[in-house]
């Protein structure tokens, strides 16, 4: 680039002025770079303009060489006091310590020890060395803990599989959201421990209608019952099983007894419990408010389930009312925002959704008639009633039980 001409700072006001919307590039070698801003600053005699007449140096300098305003300002001064001149780079220490036969022991090792941490692979190397006289060790058997994860990242040490931690793919089920084509049957369900107890829950993603079962443990013996249970005290038609990635539900006696019914097995994103939120919120709404706590013997999940099953369930399908989106909104910022503004029992909206739709989805021998006359024998606040005195009932019984047991726990132990 030919800038001879300009030879003070009105020019240089000039060509800025000019070349606003013009884009120049120095191309080059940094040397090149370096003897342009070091012939540029002599010229114009940047350490005797005014601090404003500096500024348009430095901004025609940025402009050509593209250079940051820290980096320029720091080579602008450095050609002011003297020729400026890059540096040669040299290796501060030119000797290759580690060899590729040393990280080869060290990949072998992590091998043989399926790769243990830092401090006991260091420890390893250096007893094969000192303790056991292999030679091969001496200079590997001297890393640094901190060096010996570099040398694990260096291309020389192979991508073996037990290098890095690898996904195990398990193909059960479909890793993505439910589809509930508009009508009943798609349910989320997850597991609630407490302590020797675990509540399974179940709630349907249309109608909020929600099966709660009591098992001793999340083993095959009584999982799969319980899902029997869930399919049979729904009123109709199950076709799609959502859940989260437990082993509980993900495992093989379960997608076996899904495909022999014909129900559809998705599960949410690994470690995105928001995936599943529905059946999440029921979880601390319904069960923690409602069970509590504290610790339950496995010996009453028999009790706690038959109680379920006989009232909870019907409160909480026939009682106890839902709230729904009604509305979708967008605010200024144009998303879209749910409003929760319909409180309904789930049996009303299943009876609603089910006017809706072409064919009912009630299963086959179950009418709206056969379920009127369990929704409306008695009123919300008298089942309601009839429920707790049922659950005070149920955890008298309880109460009883674990007194008895650590009374017996404490003979045994004097």
């Amino acid at each position: 680039m030919d800038d001879s001409r300009l030879t003070n700072i009105t020019q240089l006001r000039a060509f800025l002025k000019g070349s606003q919307t013009a884009g120049f590039s120095l191309g080059g070698s940094p040397e090149e770079k370096y003897a342009f801003i070091d012939k540029t600053v002599d010229r114009l005699q940047y350490r005797r303009l005014a601090r404003k007449d500096k500024r348009l140096v430095l901004a025609f300098l940025k402009k050509i060489t593209g250079y940051r305003r820290s980096q320029l300002f720091r080579l602008v001064n450095l050609a002011a006091g003297g020729d400026l001149t890059g540096k040669p780079y040299s290796r501060i220490n030119p000797h290759l310590i580690y060899t590729a036969s040393d990280i080869k022991l060290l990949e072998k090792t992590d091998e043989l020890h399926l790769r243990l941490n830092g401090l006991a692979t260091k420890e390893i190397l250096r007893r094969e060395n000192q303790v056991f006289g292999h030679r091969e060790y001496q200079t590997i058997g001297r890393v640094s803990r901190s060096h010996l994860y570099n040398l694990r990242n260096h291309p020389i040490y192979k991508s073996h599989w037990v290098n890095h931690t690898k996904p195990v793919l398990v193909p059960i089920g479909l890793t993505q959201p439910p589809e509930n084509f508009g009508r009943p049957g798609s349910i989320r369900i997850d597991t609630v421990h407490q302590r020797d107890v675990y509540h399974i829950n179940a709630v349907d993603e249309i109608v909020q209608w929600e099966i709660v079962v009591c098992v001793p443990t999340i083993s095959e013996q009584f999982i799969l019952p319980a899902l029997y249970q869930i399919i049979d005290q729904c009123p109709f038609v199950i076709f799609n099983f959502h859940s989260d990635r437990g082993s509980e539900n993900i495992n093989y006696p379960v997608a076996e007894l899904l495909t022999k019914l014909h129900v559809r097995q998705t599960k949410s994103r690994s470690r995105h419990p928001n995936d599943n939120a529905l059946v999440e919120t029921k979880n601390g709404a319904v069960i923690r408010k409602n069970m509590g706590w504290e610790h339950l013997d496995s010996g009453v999940s028999d009790l706690i389930n038959r109680f379920y099953q006989d009232w909870f369930n019907p409160y909480l399908n026939y009682h106890r009312p839902s709230l729904f989106a009604g509305t979708v909104t967008q605010d200024r910022t144009g998303r879209e925002k749910k409003i929760y503004d319909e409180a309904m029992v789930p049996y009303e909206k299943l009876k609603q959704i089910d006017r809706g739709l072409n064919k009912s989805c009630l299963k086959p021998g179950i009418g709206f008639q056969k379920l009127d006359e369990i929704a409306y024998r008695h009123s919300d606040n008298q089942f309601a009633a009839m429920m707790r005195e049922q659950e005070r009932k149920l955890f008298d019984t309880i109460q009883k039980i674990t007194i008895t047991k650590l009374g017996s726990r404490r003979e045994k132990k004097g």
